[in-house]
């Protein structure tokens, strides 16, 4: 059974165990590390497809996030991490490039929770991951995980600025997404949550179907924005901050939209997805 696996496993058997909504909770202080080592070429390319990125020689910008999905796994069902992972919704995530990577890049990684934060909804936990050449930090993220329960109160949530939803963005693609694509995406990235992949699965869990991942549209977005990019649409995306409004309910059919530096994905009269990019100056 590979590490991963086992993190799934622990997950399942702890979750049901935790309180997240208990007064006085903290968050271990332990950081897992991912050694420097070369990044395998068959799940980058089966991640890629999946996700629409076609450049070759670059290292997707969300691709570290993925590698550091397993460590984040191992912290995050352990004894001392006080939220059930299954049934974890991500919220928000601002991911930055320090410089550009290659798929041949020995990347290291770093990650660990960095606070736990009322939410309206519930608690959310916010994760760090960090990635290093050669001792130099050259990618960073920060992510929000909301694990929902009852609350006595209803502050604001954390998410960044930037999410704010979008208004008049024009379309630029529509996409079609399969029922399969949260399981296609789970085969690739390695984050097999149950609410993406069966719609009995996600219903355990308080969803009428089986829900799109967050940075897999993430990814999607910034691969269109990219292919944009290609044309002579606008320089190397550098950073991107995007948050997940409402869940996308596979299968789907939804609009891209981006206009300057923002884009949303929105769908039946909804706005799934907003966010921003940063691009290198040029």
């Amino acid at each position: 059974m590979t590490g991963l696996s086992t993190s799934l496993v622990r997950g399942a058997v702890t979750s049901p165990f935790k309180r997240p909504g208990r007064s006085g909770a903290t968050l271990p202080t332990d950081r897992a590390v991912r050694p420097a080592r070369r990044i395998a070429p068959g799940p980058l390319a089966a991640y890629a497809s999946v996700c629409g990125f076609t450049e070759p020689g670059v290292l997707p910008l969300t691709y570290p996030h993925v590698l550091g999905f397993p460590p984040a796994m191992r912290l995050m069902t352990g004894r001392a991490f006080p939220l059930p992972v299954l049934g974890l919704v991500h919220t928000w995530i601002e991911i930055t490039g320090h410089r550009p990577l290659r798929p041949t890049d020995a990347l290291e990684l770093t990650v660990y929770a960095q606070e736990l934060t009322p939410h309206r909804r519930g608690t959310e936990v916010t994760m760090v991951t960090e990635a290093r050449l050669a001792g130099d930090l050259v990618w960073e993220s920060r992510s929000g995980y909301l694990s929902r329960h009852a609350t006595a109160t209803a502050p604001s949530p954390t998410a960044p600025s930037a999410t704010t939803p979008a208004t008049g963005l024009p379309a630029v693609a529509e996409w079609r997404l399969p029922g399969d694509l949260g399981r296609r995406y789970g085969a690739a990235s390695g984050d097999r949550n149950p609410i993406h992949l069966h719609p009995l699965t996600a219903r355990l869990f308080g969803f009428p179907r089986h829900i799109a991942h967050g940075m897999w549209t993430v990814a999607r977005c910034l691969a269109e924005a990219e292919a944009g990019a290609a044309r002579g649409d606008g320089a190397r995306i550098r950073s991107v901050r995007a948050g997940f409004r409402a869940p996308v309910l596979l299968p789907a059919t939804v609009t891209y939209a981006a206009a300057g530096s923002a884009f949303e994905v929105r769908g039946s009269g909804r706005v799934h997805l907003t966010g921003s990019v940063t691009r290198e100056a040029g």
